[in-house]
């Protein structure tokens, strides 16, 4: 006891060195009850996570929310031994205030991260994402911490700070245009179901052609098939046009849109040797039959001088050709028959004349996409010889240095 009195008479003799002395013992109290929390109850609760069904915990410890909590035991104690700090306590009370409010800010964003990860485990946040509303949360909720932590600084009611707002509101409109641009545009995404997560996208203003892969308050994130990522700022998406390949994905087939295209000087009517021969490919057999029976029939009953070739109905081998690949498509076990399905002529130009294939693919993968829609026109252009048509080619050197050999 006569030690206890001494410590005593000589704290009073000096209390600054009494002051900070008990300082010291508070903030030990306040280390050793983090480490407690930080590295003994949240092990705890981590072990307890793991072995529970949901998944929601899980992520709430990932997310470091439960985490960033440990720092308001600490802070609450210092708070509550303030007064035994006569000089400085009242500033380490309002220093603890300002830290528990931060600290409960900074925790909830991080719980709300933890919902939308949470969120982003059911295929509905694909259709409908909540990560942008979230963020407008946490800006609300960060924008009226610093309010109050001013008001606790300058000894001023808060209230009396947020009344002072209303003549800054062109100012914070200016400041937060893009966030409230962004907000605006998420909403019409979501409302009228413009983008999902997993979309392929065009947006050649920016340079993306890729999967969606995030979608937030302020950026869209599309990840290009060269495996570069592009940011897009989200109220540019309603802003600008992009491309959403999202229908061809549902409907299950991928439009292939190409052209053959025939040399005009190749072109004309089929003689009796040329339909004996194509009559003896499958594909066109019956169709050859049939306009055979269909033509001679016609220029019976119009009584047509057959001495005059122009007066004749007959078939072309352009037009052999074009039923032909109309055929082959529909007989090809990758091309959907339920969809639009075509050969047609295009207007003829410089090229030639285009006999464009319009079809779709049983399958959407770009690989087997392309696959399919190379076995089409190789088969297609190697049987156009067949018809004594000729591809249209401008000329290289080497046919200018053919023809001038021959000559």
């Amino acid at each position: 006891m006569q030690i206890i009195n001494q410590i005593n008479d000589w704290l009073q003799l000096y209390p600054v060195w009494g002051e900070i002395s008990k300082a010291f013992f508070i903030l030990l109290l306040a280390f050793l009850a983090f480490f407690l929390f930080k590295y003994i109850v949240i092990a705890v609760l981590r072990k307890l996570a793991s072995k529970t069904k949901t998944r929601l915990d899980d992520h709430l410890i990932e997310s470091k929310a439960i985490s960033r909590l440990t720092f308001l035991v600490p802070v609450l104690l210092v708070d509550a031994l303030h007064f035994l700090l006569p000089y400085s306590g009242a500033f380490l009370s309002k220093v603890s205030q300002i830290l528990i409010l931060w600290i409960v800010v900074w925790s909830t964003a991080a719980f709300l991260m933890a919902i939308n990860r949470y969120y982003e485990t059911f295929p509905i946040s694909k259709e409908r994402p909540i990560k942008g509303y979230l963020q407008v949360i946490n800006i609300i909720l960060y924008i009226i911490a610093i309010i109050f932590i001013i008001g606790l600084v300058t000894s001023q009611s808060p209230w009396v700070l947020l009344s002072g707002i209303g003549a800054m509101t062109a100012v914070l409109l200016l400041i937060f245009k893009d966030t409230i641009l962004s907000f605006v545009a998420g909403i019409q995404i979501t409302s009228y179901d413009l983008l999902h997560v997993g979309d392929w996208i065009e947006m050649s203003e920016y340079g993306a052609d890729g999967d969606v892969i995030d979608i937030a308050l302020h950026t869209v994130k599309v990840q290009n098939w060269d495996k570069t990522i592009t940011v897009i700022p989200t109220h540019k998406l309603t802003e600008n046009s992009f491309k959403n390949w999202r229908g061809m994905q549902q409907t299950g087939g991928r439009r292939i849109k190409r052209s053959v295209y025939i040399d005009q000087n190749s072109i004309k009517f089929c003689d009796e040797r040329m339909l004996e021969k194509f009559e003896k490919i499958k594909l066109l057999k019956d169709y050859i039959q049939s306009k055979r029976k269909e033509l001679q029939e016609y220029n019976t009953r119009q009584d047509i001088d057959a001495s005059v070739p122009v007066n004749i109905r007959r078939l072309t081998n352009l037009g052999t050709f074009r039923f032909y690949a109309q055929a082959y498509l529909k007989n090809h076990p990758k091309i959907r028959k339920d969809l639009t399905l075509m050969a047609r002529h295009l207007p003829p130009g410089p090229n030639g004349i285009p006999i464009e294939v319009y079809a779709f693919t049983n399958d959407t993968v770009w690989q087997n996409y392309e696959a399919i829609q190379a076995d089409v026109f190789d088969h297609l252009l190697s049987v156009v010889a067949e018809f004594e048509l000729q591809i249209f080619q401008n000329p290289s050197g080497r046919d200018f240095k053919s023809a001038i050999t021959k000559n």
